[in-house]
């Protein structure tokens, strides 16, 4: 897909509530599923402390790499409708999730709307997503 006009975007997918595991992979397949949009690589799954000082179930976290057509807005609405999919509910913020989708990177793009800041501008706070990152790193062209 590389000479069609498609970006890479790296999505963070984390879980901490019912089927962590499943919830995860669930959004891997509808990520892979999206129109112009294939699933490059994905990290290893890995467990973390929540954020936010809530007490709330230890995250599974992990992210992929998807080449895709859509616009980074295009792609934030398509992640909207996978967490409802997955039951989301968005209430409290740092609170508890089924699932959560966030896009880390688009590009080279910078992105700065009121709900939607590429690249994410928690990515230098959150070690996990630096790992994982590099670790998807040797995908990138």
């Amino acid at each position: 897909m590389a000479d069609d006009g498609a970006e890479q975007a790296f999505v963070a997918l984390g879980s901490n509530l019912g089927d962590r595991a499943a919830y995860l992979r669930d959004a891997r397949v509808a990520l892979a599923g999206l129109p112009g949009t294939t699933l490059v690589a994905a990290s290893d799954v890995e467990e973390t402390a929540p954020l936010g000082g809530m007490p709330q179930p230890p995250y599974l976290n992990q992210m992929v790499l998807l080449e895709t057509r859509l616009s980074p807005r295009e792609l934030l609405e398509a992640c909207h409708a996978i967490e409802r999919a997955a039951g989301r509910v968005r209430g409290e913020h740092w609170g508890a999730r089924t699932l959560d989708l966030d896009i880390v990177r688009f590009g080279r793009r910078r992105v700065a709307e009121p709900d939607l800041i590429i690249p994410h501008p928690e990515l230098p706070n959150r070690d996990f997503w630096q790992r994982e990152l590099a670790e998807l790193q040797s995908h990138e062209r």
